[in-house]
């Protein structure tokens, strides 16, 4: 135990020291970039100060296993050189025996980055593009998603077989910056049996809790009338029930990383729900559930390269060989996450297939080496 307690020590103070050096690494160089984003809007150096510190964050958790491959190797290459690999060796310790400490300290630190780190960036990215909105366009700019506007789709109530749930596709020229104003937009409403039956155009939409504002309207029933054009009416305020909330709207135009783990999967039944695709959420979702195991994928491989005794030498070649199949593994999950974004292949297979090639392949070079 207390050799454990040892191993699990050195490498959280490894962690944290590596960790602090790309924190300020990160922060100097983010500071430039803000000062030049910034230079014409006579922000000062305080102001933009807050604004990297905000931002970081989701840079330092992007590369987190990158972080802890190199916590792992500074402290294996360390215990190298001390020698204290051969005492730790010679008190009866095998290989797999003296990774169970640092195994342990890289899966709390999995856990943790989970759940304390992932709501804390998904806080801090929002409370960051909130700012950058204020400072440069004071809060209210317009934007216009894609070359064709705005679309949306939610749920409208039952449809004819008072089972299914009808479908509203709305779409609109522009929107404000949360997509809860819409201007000049057409609200769609399909039936599930019968197709489309309803056509609202209207200059502005304004969503409130549990339904959509709507001024100067015109609205056709499609599916009513035998000459919608005729029957159609033109009124100055009407409101349409939605499902759709602030929340749901803002972050369904975002990334997934800006909710928070334990809002995943009632943001994913809601969306899916709604006629959202859900699909980069879901692979988001299964990739942070993987986090845990892929910081102890990367201490394995961190391992199975630099738990050599110095005197054999190569410990150059040995750290480079690490650090390129730590590269390798981290960038075999990105490719595997926009495969697995974009449905080419299973999402369960793209979020765990890394992390558990990360485990496997180590711990069969660990084993050769050990056992023969």
């Amino acid at each position: 135990m207390t050799i454990a307690l040892y191993l699990a020590r050195r490498f959280a103070k490894s962690f944290l020291v590596v960790a602090g050096s790309f924190w300020g690494i990160l922060f100097l160089i983010d500071i430039v970039e803000e000062i030049r984003r910034f230079s014409d809007e006579g922000l000062t150096l305080v102001q933009l100060a807050v604004l990297s510190a905000l931002n970081i964050p989701s840079t330092v958790y992007n590369i987190l296993p990158l972080i802890v491959m190199l916590s792992a190797v500074a402290l294996f290459i360390a215990l190298a050189r001390s020698s204290e690999l051969v005492v730790i060796r010679s008190a009866g310790r095998s290989a797999l025996r003296m990774l169970a400490a640092p195994l342990g300290v890289a899966l709390i630190l999995g856990l943790l980055a989970l759940f304390v780190g992932n709501p804390l960036v998904s806080a801090t990215s929002k409370r960051y593009e909130s700012l950058v909105d204020h400072y440069t366009s004071g809060g209210n700019s317009t934007v216009s998603i894609g070359r064709e506007g705005v679309w949306m789709r939610q749920s409208a109530g039952l449809g004819s077989d008072g089972k299914s749930l009808a479908q509203a596709v709305i779409h609109a020229e522009t929107a404000n910056g949360d997509a809860t104003t819409l201007r000049n937009v057409t609200f769609l409403i399909f039936d599930p049996e019968r197709g489309p039956v309803r056509r609202i155009n209207a200059k502005k939409a304004v969503l409130e809790p549990g339904e959509w504002a709507l001024t100067d309207a015109k609205d056709w029933a499609l599916g009513a009338s035998t000459n919608p054009e005729r029957d159609a009416k033109e009124v100055a305020s009407l409101t349409l029930p939605s499902d759709l909330t602030v929340a749901r709207i803002r972050d369904s135009f975002g990334k997934p990383s800006s909710v928070p783990i334990w809002q995943l999967p009632g943001f994913i039944a809601s969306l899916e729900e709604a006629g959202f695709s859900a699909r980069r959420h879901i692979m988001w979702f299964q990739m942070e559930l993987a986090l845990p195991v892929l910081l102890v994928a990367m201490v394995m491989v961190a391992a199975s390269f630099t738990m050599d005794h110095a005197r054999f030498g190569g410990t150059g070649t040995k750290v480079l060989l690490a650090l390129a199949a730590g590269l390798g593994l981290f960038f075999l999950r990105n490719i595997a996450q926009v495969l697995g974004d974009n449905g080419q292949i299973p999402i369960l297979l793209a979020a765990w297939a890394p992390p558990v090639i990360g485990l496997m392949l180590p711990l069969a070079r660990l084993l050769h080496r050990e056992d023969g």
